[in-house]
Formats: C-alpha cells, structure tokens, sequence
C-alpha cells in the first residue's frame, strides 16, 4: 500500500510540474508579442487651395512597431476630423505622403489633419485649418478653379458651359452629319455621353468661341495663339512644357503619360476630339484646346498634348472640329 501511494504521489507531481511548464510556456510565448501602439506622424501645411480643391499631406515618424496600413488626410468643417469623415486612402507603410482633397465648397472654413492606421489602431497629426476660394461660376453654375502661372491667371479645368453669356442656349448637337455641315456654334459631350463633360468639359466648334455673346464668364476669356504660348514659354518651351501642364499618373491619360508632373497646377486632361466626319477619337490619349485666333475662313489656331510626349503642338485645324476649351482671365 505504501509503494501505491509514493506511485500516485509521484505521478501526481509530475503531472503538475507538466502543467506549470504549460503554463509557463504559454505566457512565454504570449509575451513575445509586441503590443504595439498607433503610429505617430505629422501633417503638413494645406497648399494649392482652390474653390473646390486642395492639397495636404503627412509625415509618419513612427508606425508604433506595427505595419501601416492605410494613410493619407481626413477633413471636414469640425475642428478635430477623423477618419469618419471625408478621407483620403493613398496606400500603406511609413514616411512622407500627400494628397488632394477633393469636392470641397468654395468660401468654406475647413479643417484637416494626417492619419495613419495600424492594427493597434488610428494615430492623427495636428489641425490645420484653411479656407478655400471662391472661385469662377459659368451661367450654368459650374464652379472653375484657377491657378497662377507666370504672369497669367488659367482655370484649371476644361469649360462645361451650356448656354452663352446671355443666356442663349448652345446648341448641342449629336447627330455626326449635322455637326459637321454647322456654320454657327455648337457643343457636344465626347462620345454624346454627359458623364463624359463632367471630367473632360465640353467640346465646342470654333464658332462658339467667336460667338459675340462670349463661352465665357464675365471677366473671362478664350487666349489667344500669343497668350498660349506666354504660357509654354514661361514652362520652358513646347518641347517640355506638355509634361508641366499634364495631370500626373494614368487615372485619365492612357500609359505612359510621358513626363507628365503638373507642376504648373493647369491640370490638363485628355478629353478628344470630334472630328470632320463627325466621330469621336483620341480620348484619354490627346487633350486640344482651341484658341480665340483666327488662320482664315476654314481654319483657326489649336494647341495639343499627347500621352506619350511632353510636348506641346500647335496648328491650324478646321473650325468644325470639337476640342476643349480652357479660359484665361481678363
């Protein structure tokens, strides 16, 4: 009886020896795991204000020993934005990043701060308040930014007009024989598809631009040949300039969108063309602009950028194509 017992004791503590180096073992293991917290990061200064846009961005000096996986800018018209309301999403990991906030209200006071999330949760950097502009209305009320480039004042978006300065309306014109037997202005949406104009802008004949009742807003104009090239002048020449006025990245430009940095804040975009026989061609590949100059009774003066060039073009081109409009101020 007495060597069962020293058995069942034995047994008894090797059994518990067993479960305390379990035990042990598993808090070990358990401890390896880093907590972690959220990352810390900074926000910029708010740049390139407009009516409608602006630029902000961040700098994430720790990912609190965890990876980042979401980043970018988060705003609103509270003073402390968070990620519940309007944000920005431009990708993961550590270091400097910027961003454009876009859909803002023209006059409108907003506030802004960087953020950075990782699995232990959402770090933000400082407010920074800015308040955007007001910026140029069409008689259709759309609502134009601008910027300032040399000496000049540019709308950074193709014009969507429908009707003249008057209130008459444009005529838009689907119908590919119609369009091009027309001797007065017209517009048309590329590829007749109005989705199309809220991105690209209208495209518009040559009349519409010589039209005395003005595309434009008061205070506005179509350039002329001499302002668009004060603008690729002072941009370092056509043979360069294309890439500074180009948006950057391929989310409108087909690849390779060559060059393309928009350092001068124009924004072009690729928006085509309706040609001679009343067809739609080259969108997302060139962007044309007319110009207010006149070559003779058939032609007038266009400039052109193209997805694999930083070129600018210039040329003479039949009044009954459509192409984009951008305006100048007075």
């Amino acid at each position: 009886m007495k060597k069962k017992n020293k058995i069942r004791v034995c047994s008894f503590i090797m059994i518990s020896l067993a479960l305390i180096l379990t035990i042990s073992c598993k808090k070990k293991d358990d401890n390896t795991t880093p907590t972690g917290t959220v990352p810390v990061l900074t926000t910029d200064e708010v740049s390139r204000i407009n009516a409608t846009v602006a630029t902000c961005g961040g700098n994430i000096t720790s990912d609190g020993g965890r990876t980042v996986t979401a980043r970018g800018v988060c705003w609103g018209t509270g003073i402390t934005p968070t990620i519940a309301d309007n944000k920005t999403v431009i990708g993961a990991g550590g270091g400097s990043f910027s961003s454009v906030m876009t859909g803002l209200s023209p006059q409108t006071i907003f506030f802004v701060r960087a953020y950075a999330t990782n699995s232990a949760g959402t770090g933000y950097g400082i407010t920074m308040s800015f308040t955007t502009l007001q910026g140029v209305t069409d008689i259709d009320g759309n609502v134009y930014n601008t910027e300032i480039i040399g000496t000049q004042v540019w709308m950074v978006e193709n014009l969507k007009v429908s009707k003249y300065g008057n209130g008459d309306p444009i005529p838009n014109i689907t119908d590919s024989i119609t369009w091009i037997n027309l001797t007065k202005g017209a517009y048309c949406d590329y590829k007749n598809t109005p989705a199309n104009s809220i991105t690209y802008g209208k495209l518009y004949n040559w009349y519409t631009v010589n039209d005395n009742r003005k595309l434009t807003p008061a205070g506005w104009h179509v350039p002329s040949d001499e302002e668009w090239t004060i603008l690729t002048t002072f941009l370092g020449g056509e043979s360069v300039a294309g890439g500074r006025l180009k948006e950057a990245g391929t989310l409108h430009w087909n690849t390779p969108n060559a060059g393309a940095d928009n350092s001068s804040g124009f924004t072009a975009l690729p928006g085509g063309a309706r040609g001679m026989d009343g067809s739609f061609f080259t969108g997302g590949q060139y962007g044309h602009w007319w110009t207010a100059t006149e070559t003779d009774d058939a032609t007038a003066r266009e400039f052109s950028m193209d997805y694999n060039k930083t070129i600018v073009t210039s040329g003479n081109l039949f009044k009954i194509f459509g192409f984009s409009v951008r305006c100048l101020k007075d």
